[in-house]
């Protein structure tokens, strides 16, 4: 990959003439009400499709000029080049020196890419027939527990994007799982999770799949060890061995053979993993294994399919008309320049609840630094805090504060347009999709216009003046994101863009997206404290963890 520019090498957006251009902008009285009263086709304007997806990003507090600076400042840090840089295999994980080549988990077979000497294509597409092949000896009954039984439900021990990815994904697609293996999702260190799940499933029909791209991590393996030995008890009163019940009930996914061999798992069931795929960018991987067996490997395929052609779209497209692009450019305007520093994640869309939970992993963990790819001290925002909700949910719990607060905030409305519409029989549904898409649509236009927009339903006549407490200020910037219909193939391309919109804003930024070493230092001093707690020791932190160290032990031992 000589051809590619290291990373050191790019121009940084931060020195930019664009960049002052954007400071000064931003200092402007921004209202988005002004904006569409001056502008008829702005909504025309700024809005585009691509695939199954629609964008309307009129409500973002933007016109031609800042848009123009956005897009020259895209420019201006070589962004074409850094987009290239990831697709191709280069060294984009700078810390860690090694690529990020999640995109190429969804290369078609016909593809092409050596990285290093490895013909990445054949590996993952080597890895996809293991993954076929172990989820449908699970879906057509052929794998048997250490009784001889087929299995019925499937556990996926994982944390983080081993978890939340192929949770999120089995959750939006259930409506196309077509066999009655149920699966499930553990991730909580304390227990609380499988506990309670054990006391519903059978162990002679139970499969677990441990999900760790190191295989050390201590969250999932505690579960598994637990698992282990839910499956053990139950074992040995059948005649069951421990060499049977690891065999039969345990499927590895890791980068890490040798630590999986050790734990037990066999070797045929062993999935790899590779060094250059990062957790929350996984989900593409052997880590949708669990998607696989409830869905099938035909649409799992599909859902390969729908990022691969948001990959092209990202790769290809002018950057004017880029929905990753643009959506990154649009986050950075917000976050670094007019300092909102939160982001809400709105789908009105039951299927996708665990959307919010999934992206915030993927924002926050990739683009939470405050020292750029140099080691320099970062002097400007850069991650806004981001959550959300399903949208009806989320109206009568923090809408408050999005409407009446005094935090600015941006939204991402998500809605799927076609649902229920291919049953007569399902007319209440198809009701109750249309009263969803009009909260969506209803709610963004009040947070863009406030009280403008409320004073132009016919027979509202409030006095804002007396009643103080009914004030809408509107102004709030969203983008509405519309789906033509949920699909494994629309959703592959959705979860597609905001991953390729997290790369924009870490290159616009200059920082590094691929890492996470702010989560380790809390990791070791864990193993430190868990120690003093298991022993006396000498050990001393401070004295609020000291006193709350003592507390414990008092009441536990």
């Amino acid at each position: 990959m000589d051809e590619i520019k290291c990373t050191d090498e790019y121009n940084n957006a931060r020195s930019s003439q664009y960049w002052q251009q954007l400071q000064t902008l931003a200092t402007q009285n921004w209202s988005l009400a002004s904006l569409f009263a001056q502008d008829d086709g702005r909504a025309t304007r700024f809005s585009i499709k691509t695939g199954a997806l629609y964008m309307d990003y009129s409500k973002q507090c933007i016109d031609e000029q800042v848009l123009a600076s956005l897009l020259h400042l895209a420019d201006s840090c070589e962004l074409s080049k850094r987009i290239d840089a990831l697709m191709q295999g280069a060294m984009v994980n700078t810390s860690e020196q090694r690529a990020a080549l999640h995109t190429a988990l969804r290369l078609p077979e016909t593809a092409q890419l050596k990285v290093a000497d490895q013909d990445v294509v054949a590996d993952v597409h080597r890895s996809l027939t293991q993954v076929a092949r172990l989820s449908e000896r699970v879906r057509h009954g052929t794998w048997r527990g250490f009784s001889g039984k087929a299995i019925t439900d499937v556990v996926n021990i994982g944390v983080g994007g081993s978890d939340l990815g192929p949770l999120m994904a089995t959750t939006a697609l259930d409506e196309w799982a077509d066999t009655q293996i149920e699966v499930h999702f553990v991730s909580n260190m304390d227990g609380t999770q499988l506990d309670n799940l054990l006391k519903h499933l059978n162990p002679e029909t139970t499969l677990f799949i441990i999900s760790s791209k190191s295989f050390g991590t201590v969250d999932t393996l505690s579960n598994a060890k637990t698992a282990l030995s839910w499956l053990l008890a139950t074992a040995k009163l059948r005649a069951g061995t421990e060499n049977s019940v690891l065999r039969r009930h345990f499927i590895g996914i890791s980068a890490n053979s040798e630590k999986m061999s050790a734990w037990g798992i066999h070797s045929e069931h062993q999935l790899q993993l590779w060094e250059w795929v990062g957790g929350r960018f996984s989900l593409w991987s052997a880590i949708g294994l669990a998607i696989a067996i409830r869905i099938g490997m035909p649409k799992f395929r599909e859902l390969l399919n729908g990022a691969h052609s948001m990959d092209e779209h990202f790769a290809k497209a002018d950057f004017a008309k880029n929905l990753p692009v643009l959506l990154g450019l649009l986050a950075v305007w917000n976050s670094t320049f007019l300092q909102v520093n939160a982001h809400t994640v709105l789908p009105y869309d039951g299927r996708l609840s665990y959307l919010p939970s999934y992206l915030t992993q993927l924002e926050m963990e990739s683009n939470g630094k405050s020292v750029t790819q140099h080691g320099n001290h970062i002097d400007y925002d850069t991650c806004p805090i981001l959550w959300g909700e399903i949208g009806s949910n989320a109206q009568h719990a923090f809408y408050q504060l999005l409407h009446q607060g005094t935090q600015q905030v941006s939204c991402d409305f998500i809605a799927c347009v076609r649902r229920y519409s291919d049953n007569v029989q399902n007319a209440p549904l198809q009701q109750q999709h249309e009263l969803s898409l009009a909260n969506c649509l209803a709610q963004s236009r009040v947070l863009a216009f406030g009280n403008t927009a409320i004073a132009k339903i016919a027979g509202a006549t409030i006095d804002f003046d007396a009643e103080k407490y009914k004030y809408y200020r509107g102004n709030q910037p969203s983008t509405t994101l519309l789906i033509d219909e949920l699909t494994p193939h629309s959703l592959g391309s959705l979860i597609a863009l905001y991953e390729h919109k997290v790369y924009v804003m870490a290159s616009i930024w200059d920082i590094n997206p691929f890492d996470q070493w702010g989560v380790e230092m809390g990791k070791q001093m864990a193993e430190s404290v868990h120690e003093a707690m298991q022993h006396e020791s000498n050990a001393q932190f401070d004295t609020s963890t000291n006193q709350l160290l003592q507390h414990i032990k008092q009441l536990s031992y």
